[in-house]
C-alpha cells in the first residue's frame, strides 16, 4: 500500500487551475459551503413581535381590571391594583408587605434623585469657553452700537 497525501489547494475533480487554487484549512472553508453575497448566516432571522420581559411587563401592569371598591367596582391598571393591595395590607400591619412597600419606595426616590444628578454640569474648561465666547458676543454687539449711533448723528 503506498501513502498518498492529500493536497488541500487540489480541487474535487483533481485538477488545478490558477483560477480554482484556494487553501482550505482553518478559517477558509470551501468555496462552496460559504455564504454567498447579500445572503444571511441567519435567513429566517429574530421572529417578528418578539418582546422582551420589560415590555412584558410594561404591557400586562397597564392592562385594566375591576376592583372593588368601598362598595362599588372601578376599572385601573393592574399595577395600580397592585400597589393599592400593597398598600391595604401594610396598613393592615402586614410586615413583609410593609418592607417590600417601603423598599420600592426608597428605589423610587433614589431614582428621582439620580435622575436630578445626572444632570450634565459645565467642566472648568466648558466655563471658561463660554465665559470667553459670551465676552466676545458682548463685546460685539457694542461696537456695533456705537458703529449705529455714529451713522445716526451724522
Amino acid at each position: 500500500m503506498s501513502a498518498e497525501t492529500y493536497d488541500s489547494t487540489q480541487s474535487v475533480s483533481g485538477s488545478q487551475s490558477d483560477s480554482d487554487q484556494y487553501a482550505v484549512g482553518y478559517q477558509k472553508p470551501p468555496k462552496h459551503s460559504q455564504f454567498k453575497p447579500g445572503q444571511s448566516g441567519n435567513p429566517q432571522g429574530r421572529p417578528k413581535g418578539l418582546k422582551n420581559l420589560a415590555t412584558d411587563l410594561s404591557e400586562e401592569l397597564n392592562e385594566k381590571i375591576l376592583v372593588t371598591e368601598s362598595g362599588q367596582s372601578i376599572e385601573v391598571t393592574k399595577q395600580r391594583a397592585l400597589i393599592k393591595t400593597m398598600m391595604a395590607k401594610s396598613l393592615k400591619g402586614d410586615a413583609r408587605t410593609m418592607s417590600a412597600l417601603m423598599n420600592l419606595i426608597v428605589g423610587i426616590e433614589q431614582s428621582a434623585q439620580n435622575k436630578l444628578l445626572d444632570v450634565d454640569v459645565l467642566g472648568e474648561d466648558d466655563q471658561h469657553i463660554l465665559t470667553a465666547f459670551t465676552q466676545k458676543i458682548l463685546n460685539n454687539s457694542g461696537h456695533n452700537r456705537d458703529r449705529s449711533s455714529d451713522r445716526d448723528s451724522s
